[in-house]
């Protein structure tokens, strides 16, 4: 953990140590940003999946965590897009290659996005 998180995590422990339903902390610009965006995405109905010191996840967790069903994942797996191993029978996917996974999935959404774009314009559907 680095300097500034370790005074953040003390920080909020402290705070809630304090008594009542409200409490004051100051905390650093880049956890202040990662808590505004667990409360966003609570607050829009999506779930929140915090790995503590998770390595590995199973295909169900990978799903949660890139907002797909478990049955595309398989797919993704069985792809080549998706690395695991196997761990027995069950497999087991690095977190680091699911956050991989979902930021070219973000890539190619925004590329999909801009070409449907284009033909919008070229065909004239657009005002």
């Amino acid at each position: 953990m680095n300097p500034v998180s370790t005074r953040d995590a003390e920080a909020l422990r402290s705070a809630l140590e304090s008594e009542g339903d409200q409490v004051t902390v100051s905390l650093s610009r880049e956890t202040i940003e990662m808590l505004n965006r667990v409360v966003d995405a609570q607050a829009a109905g999506q779930q929140v999946v915090v790995t503590h010191g998770l390595q590995e996840v199973s295909p169900s967790e990978a799903a949660l965590m890139l907002g797909m069903s478990r049955p595309q994942v398989r797919k993704l797996m069985d792809r080549g897009a998706l690395p695991f191993r196997m761990v027995g029978a069950h497999h087991r996917i690095a977190v680091d290659d699911v956050r991989t996974c979902l930021a070219d999935e973000r890539k190619r959404r925004k590329a999909a996005l801009a070409r449907f774009s284009e033909l919008e314009n070229e065909l004239g559907l657009t005002e």
